[in-house]
């Protein structure tokens, strides 16, 4: 758990019906999950449990999230705002997700700011390209397609996805050598993008590689 050394739940500015908005957030990949309104006994319960608890304005209640869906939220780490009227948490999702229709966000609805923007529609929010970057592998080994390069290396096997995680660390290397920034930069998203097919061909979740980054994260 994360917080101010001096932290009281006293210094937080609640509104005049007693609340403060928490945005929950995806505590490995950085997805927004949602948000939801807390009081001081329901942040207090989530403190000393863990468990996520909200204020339900509509119900006027205190709410564990999950308790009737089993998607419930695990606290890992919470942060207030500058002006002390905000929280954020940092939470593991269990279940189907955090939004009552099954999604894994309930911010799945977007607004379109170019009209002629053509790209596929992103079904959650994520804080870092690469965590989408392999949601879209996972999605052509779902539903493949014969265009798609992602599901050639698929098909191709061990062999193939291993001689192209060879030839790109072998260009990266070499960008490195020529001190070719923007080399560098393509031959790294390239080397990152082969060697998520490779996890995804052997079943391995680019998650699992978030949490083993998370656990050095103190060793480094």
């Amino acid at each position: 758990m994360t917080y101010s050394t001096n932290f009281s739940i006293e210094d937080l500015r609640f509104d005049n019906y007693g609340l403060i908005p928490a945005i929950a957030q995806d505590w490995l990949d950085g997805s927004i999950l949602m948000l939801a309104w807390m009081n001081k006994e329901s942040l207090t319960m989530t403190l000393e449990t863990k468990n996520v608890h909200y204020w339900s304005r509509s119900r006027s209640e205190i709410w564990r999230k999950g308790a009737t869906s089993g998607s419930t939220q695990i606290l890992k780490e919470i942060r207030f705002d500058c002006d002390n009227d905000a929280l954020i948490l940092l939470i593991e999702q269990n279940g189907s997700g955090a939004c009552h229709t099954g999604e894994k966000s309930c911010f799945f609805n977007e607004i379109k700011i170019n009209q002629s923007d053509k790209k596929e529609k992103k079904t959650t929010p994520f804080s870092n390209i690469c965590s989408e970057l392999f949601n879209t592998i996972n999605e052509r080994s779902i539903n493949p397609s014969e265009k798609s390069y992602t599901n050639h290396l698929l098909t191709k096997g061990s062999n193939t996805i291993l001689k192209k995680i060879g030839e790109e660390s072998a260009e990266f290397i070499m960008a490195c050598k020529d001190n070719d920034k923007n080399s560098i930069s393509n031959e790294a998203a390239d080397l990152i993008y082969h060697l998520q097919v490779a996890l995804m061909h052997k079943g391995v979740n680019w998650r699992d590689v978030l949490a083993v980054l998370e656990s050095r994260r103190n060793n480094n």
